[in-house]
């Protein structure tokens, strides 16, 4: 069956994406506070609120240019990007300093070309933000992953990154199909099929492999959580344990965060891919704690 392709049902399933984003980055969030340690290891909640950080904000306005524009426009996701950008949502250093540049005249091409001695970030920056456009081009994932390469390079050049968003999309798209969500051996060899040679596809074909596997922290273990921060360290990791648990928000959730690492940013990932289809909807008490998205978001 495929997705319907009409404007408002492609904002409907986006926005549907970037709510499960928001609340996967919000409340892995909480559990860097080590009080809350203890809390994740009984999987129970803190008190909210809980405040998202750069994931969701970036989010925002991927989910923005595409209501805005029907499709990716560098410049304006740029523009986006830089305007929104608030320091203390927790963005990495490098993008900090490229976006206060882009607000102050300078051009992202330069910028994010020059980064890391001119091979560009291989960071997990533009996989963390993505799956809501995933979930736009549910009726035709290929779309997806191109578009998702186009909205890479604003902040994220490095073949790695790009990759990793183009998995993530993927995923997001194959999880949207409106027959349901696929098993976990369709998703990770549909994403598969639309990936070029990287570490990221590497590390997608050893997850594959690994399907059988009951334990999220031994995956983790040999997969990478995100602790390097790259993209091949955590996109393979939150493909596995989204596809493990597509229609169970929670459960992919808890599996997810559990297994330690970059926890926002990898339960960010896979509350985007999950709540990409109907199934995968968040809990409604972990939405009302998590913070309000922002004015400017096509949400609210």
């Amino acid at each position: 069956m495929t997705a319907d392709s009409s404007p408002d049902a492609r904002l409907n399933r986006a926005l549907s994406s970037l709510r499960g984003l928001s609340v996967g980055d919000a409340l892995g969030s909480q559990y860097f506070v080590p009080a809350n340690y203890p809390l994740l290891k009984r999987r129970e909640t803190p008190t909210g609120p809980w405040q998202w950080t750069d994931d969701t904000e970036m989010a925002c306005s991927v989910v923005a240019i595409l209501a805005a524009h029907q499709r990716i426009d560098q410049d304006e996701l740029a523009r986006s990007f830089a305007e929104h950008h608030d320091f203390d949502r927790g963005y990495g250093p490098a993008v900090n300093r490229l976006l206060r540049l882009v607000r102050e005249g300078g051009d992202w091409r330069e910028l994010a070309s020059a980064l890391f001695d001119g091979q560009g970030s291989w960071g997990n920056g533009a996989a963390m933000r993505i799956a809501p456009l995933g979930a736009w081009y549910a009726d035709d994932p290929e779309q997806a992953t191109h578009q998702a390469e186009i909205s890479a390079y604003p902040t994220h050049q490095h073949r790695e990154a790009v990759a990793g968003a183009m998995a993530v999309a993927a995923a997001a798209a194959l999880a949207a199909d409106p027959a349901g969500p696929p098993s976990a051996e369709a998703l990770l060899d549909g994403v598969i099929a639309l990936m070029p040679r990287s570490a990221v596809d590497a590390g997608l074909r050893r997850a594959r492999d690994m399907l059988d596997y009951g334990d999220a922290s031994t995956v983790a273990a040999v997969l990478g959580c995100g602790r390097r921060t790259s993209a091949h360290d955590t996109v393979p990791f939150a493909i596995w344990s989204a596809a493990k648990a597509l229609g169970d928000y929670r459960q992919a959730f808890w599996a997810t965060a559990q297994a330690g690492g970059d926890v926002d940013t990898t339960c960010a990932i896979v509350g985007g891919i999950v709540a990409s289809g109907k199934a995968g909807t968040p809990p409604e008490e972990w939405l009302r704690q998590t913070e309000v998205l922002p004015d400017w978001s096509p949400a609210r």
